[in-house]
C-alpha cells in the first residue's frame, strides 16, 4: 500500500501518517488537511491556504487503504487497523525521534504562518490549537536533533509567535480554551514542557531562573512536577531557589512529591529544601 503511493504524494502522505501514528487524541479531518497544506521539504517551507483539499477523497488519496474516515461529532481521520501502526513502527520513517521531528516542525511552520487575532484564528485555522498543543510534547524527543533547537527557540523568542502559541494553549491550564496571555516566562514554558536544549540557551542569555509565574509558580516546580530530572538540576545549579514559595504545589518538593518523582525529591533535598514546609490549603 505504501509503495502504492503516488510519487508526487508521497513525502506529504508520510507526514500525515507520522501525525497519525504517534498522535495522542484524534486527528479530525480538517486538521489532516491542514497538515498537507503545511509544507515542511521544500526550500522555502509555508502553510499554503491553497493548498487545502476541499473533498474527503482528496485525503484518502494520500493514503489509500491505510486511513479511513470516521463519522463522530467531527470527522475523524483514523489508520484504517490497528495492523497498520504496528507495520509502520517498524519503518525509520515513524520511530519517535524522526516523526517528532517531522511532527514539530510542521506545527511550528503552521503558527508562524497563520495570521489573525486568536479568536480568527480560532475560527479559520482548524489545527491551530491542536499544533499549539502538540509541538511541545514532540519537540522534547525532537530536540534530539541539533537543527530543530534553533527553529524551538527562534519560535519561543518571537513575541507574536509565542503569544500566539500561549493564547491557544498552555500546557499547565490544558483545561481552559481560552487561556489568555501567558503567566510565565519563555524559561518557565520550556521547564514545563521538558525542553532541557532551549532551557539551556535561555538561561544562557540571561532569562531570570527565580522568575515568578504561571500555575506552578515558578520554573523549578514546573519541571519539578513534570519529572524533568535534567532540567531541575540544571536549574539548582544555575541558583534557582530551592524553597521558593507558590504556585500550585506551594514549592518544588512538593510537586515532585505529588509526581511521585523520588529521584527529584532525592535531588531537592540535597540541596536543601526543606522538609517540614507544607502545602499550603
Amino acid at each position: 500500500m505504501i509503495e502504492g503511493i503516488p510519487a508526487k504524494l508521497k513525502k506529504d502522505a508520510i507526514r500525515l501518517l507520522q501525525f497519525l501514528v504517534h498522535s495522542r487524541q484524534p486527528l479530525k479531518l480538517a486538521e489532516a488537511k491542514e497538515v498537507i497544506a503545511t509544507q515542511v521539504e521544500d526550500e522555502r517551507p509555508g502553510f499554503d491556504v491553497k493548498r487545502r483539499l476541499f473533498h474527503k477523497t482528496d485525503v484518502l488519496k494520500y493514503c489509500p487503504s491505510l486511513v479511513t474516515v470516521v463519522y463522530t461529532t467531527d470527522k475523524e481521520l483514523h489508520l484504517a487497523h490497528f495492523s497498520v501502526k504496528e507495520y509502520l513502527l517498524e519503518d525509520d520513517q515513524f520511530k519517535v525521534v524522526t516523526a517528532s521531528i517531522s511532527i514539530t516542525r510542521t506545527c511550528l511552520t503552521y503558527l508562524t504562518d497563520i495570521k489573525g487575532s486568536c479568536q480568527k484564528i480560532k475560527r479559520d485555522f482548524p489545527l491551530a490549537r491542536y499544533a499549539a498543543k502538540v509541538w511541545a510534547d514532540n519537540a522534547a524527543s525532537a530536540q534530539a536533533s541539533e537543527d530543530i533547537v534553533p527553529a524551538i527557540v527562534s519560535f519561543m523568542e518571537n513575541e507574536v509567535t509565542f503569544q500566539r502559541w500561549t493564547r491557544l494553549y498552555q500546557a499547565d491550564r490544558f483545561w481552559d480554551d481560552d487561556p489568555g496571555p501567558p503567566r510565565g516566562s519563555r524559561l518557565y514554558y520550556a521547564c514545563l514542557a521538558g525542553l532541557i536544549a532551549p532551557v539551556r540557551d535561555f538561561i544562557g542569555k540571561g532569562a531570570d531562573v527565580n522568575a515568578q509565574g504561571g500555575e506552578y509558580g515558578n520554573a523549578l516546580q514546573a519541571a519539578s512536577s513534570r519529572g524533568h530530572q535534567e532540567i531541575v538540576k540544571l536549574l539548582l545549579d544555575k541558583g534557582a531557589d530551592v524553597n521558593a514559595q507558590g504556585g500550585q504545589y506551594g514549592n518544588a518538593l512538593q510537586a515532585a512529591s505529588e509526581g511521585g518523582h523520588q529521584e527529584i525529591v532525592k535531588l531537592l533535598l540535597d540541596k536543601g529544601a526543606d522538609d517540614t514546609s507544607s502545602r499550603p490549603p
